[in-house]
């Protein structure tokens, strides 16, 4: 199977080592913003070609897929893209920053009847699967999950501390993680939600704080808290607090309420989450079937960042 990857960028490197770790998968060529550090990068990952134009990489022989890890405001459109040019897509979280886009994809996807993934990594990570069987297996319950999701970026720098050429966002992006994962591990609709937010960034001009409470149709009550002022650990940690027993999940990693260790290093072949998202689009492609995180089964969440950004426009 013959991939390019667009995005150049700490995630992109992600996808590529786990992209090296799954049999017959071919990186053949990787898209960038500047050419030269695109090259340096093809090279580190004996990637024959290397360029700065999506479309030019779509053509190279044999291409089956791609992978976007390109700057959030390019998602739809590039998804689109590789789609109208025949290729199965995997685009990273978040699958656009708006309703309309992430409409527009998931339309395109029904027309071609290609494979569209979208990077909801939590569904994969070792530490969520491990509850989700145990949830889908009635042996726990969800009463309320506590979420925090916490950065350091008063400036405009990316995970490896160096600009970025877009600007990034709490709601349609990293609330995107926790939205989608609430409703996947409860099993049930979102019902309502509730949204505040502090104050914009005077050069960026958005949220650097946010507060976000939400409900399931089963009675599953879900806070986050977000921030990009955070001073501190960074990331998100998610507090399952269930019926039976409490979980805290730190990416690929599970600990009991008390702070016990849980081995979930046999809950899947990688203990990596970015590895096994990559390892489903690869199999659905393979096997012609919708993945898990498809556009369409991820589509609510993109309905209630909707319904959030209307709350805090108003108010």
């Amino acid at each position: 199977m013959k991939i390019i990857l667009a995005g150049g960028g700490a995630f992109g490197a992600k996808h590529l080592d786990g992209l090296a770790k799954i049999d017959g998968v071919e990186v053949v060529g990787l898209v960038g913003r500047r050419q030269e550090a695109t090259r340096e990068m093809a090279d580190k990952y004996g990637i024959a070609h290397a360029g700065t134009d999506l479309g030019e990489s779509l053509e190279l022989p044999g291409v089956d897929a791609a992978i976007l890890c390109t700057p959030t405001q390019m998602h739809a459109a590039q998804a689109i893209q590789c789609m109208e040019a025949g290729k199965h897509v995997q685009v990273e979280i978040p699958l656009a920053d708006s309703l309309a886009d992430a409409q527009a994809v998931a339309e395109k996807q029904k027309e071609t009847g290609l494979v569209c993934m979208v990077g909801h990594t939590r569904r994969f990570n070792p530490s969520h699967q491990y509850l989700n069987r145990r949830l889908r297996a009635g042996e726990l319950n969800i009463q309320q999950m506590d979420v925090q999701t916490y950065f350091f970026r008063r400036s405009n720098m990316n995970a490896l501390g160096q600009p970025r050429s877009w600007t990034d966002h709490l709601l349609w992006h990293h609330a995107a993680h926790t939205v989608d994962l609430f409703a996947y591990q409860a099993g049930s609709p979102i019902t309502e939600c509730h949204a505040l937010q502090g104050p914009l960034h005077p050069d960026l001009g958005i949220a650097m704080d946010m507060s976000i409470q939400l409900k399931t149709g089963s009675g599953a009550i879900c806070t986050l808290s977000l921030s990009f002022n955070n001073d501190g650990p960074l990331g998100t940690f998610f507090r399952y607090i269930c019926d039976n027993g409490t979980y805290i999940a730190r990416y690929d990693d599970l600990v009991t309420g008390k702070e016990e260790p849980i081995d979930v290093s046999r809950v899947d072949v990688s203990m990596n989450g970015i590895e096994l998202q990559d390892r489903e689009f690869v199999s659905a492609t393979r096997e012609g079937r919708e993945p898990n995180a498809s556009v369409h089964s991820v589509m609510p969440c993109y309905e209630i960042l909707h319904r959030l950004e209307q709350q805090l426009g108003a108010g």
